[in-house]
């Protein structure tokens, strides 16, 4: 069982009808994915041609700081807000879809391919839960 799924089952109040192991999924993968990016654009920074390389970790970075927030407002049932839920997971899946197909294309760098898988992974997750919530 993961934290969110965990912390998930300790909420005290009805989550609104949200399927509880997609929102925990979505969570993880959010997480997850800022931590990935963080880290492939802190190693293409590590790279020998660190300017070929601007947009990826522009992207990279990007990608991060939406997943962060994905997951900090899907972590948020109180007041639950539907439309922002809506808003945010599809930014997400805008940036995880930018941010993993720009590092394919870099994919012979091992930080790059892996940044890829966990950026559809994350864009996935994000697409079954808002397909969930109608």
């Amino acid at each position: 069982m993961t934290t969110a799924s965990e912390m998930l089952d300790t909420y005290p109040a009805d989550l609104g009808g949200i399927d509880r192991a997609k929102l925990a999924d979505c969570i993880e993968k959010c997480y997850s994915c800022a931590q990935s990016c963080t880290a492939c654009a802190d190693a293409c920074l590590s790279e020998g041609d660190v300017a070929s390389l601007a947009e990826c970790v522009r992207t990279d970075l990007d990608c991060a700081d939406i997943c962060f927030a994905t997951g900090q407002v899907l972590s948020r049932r109180t007041g639950y807000d539907a439309d922002v839920t809506r808003a945010v997971l599809r930014a997400c899946m805008a940036a995880c879809k930018s941010c993993g197909d720009l590092c394919e294309q870099h994919s012979a760098m091992m930080h790059c391919a892996r940044c890829a898988m966990e950026c559809r992974a994350c864009e996935q997750a994000c697409r079954e839960l808002l397909d969930s919530l109608g």
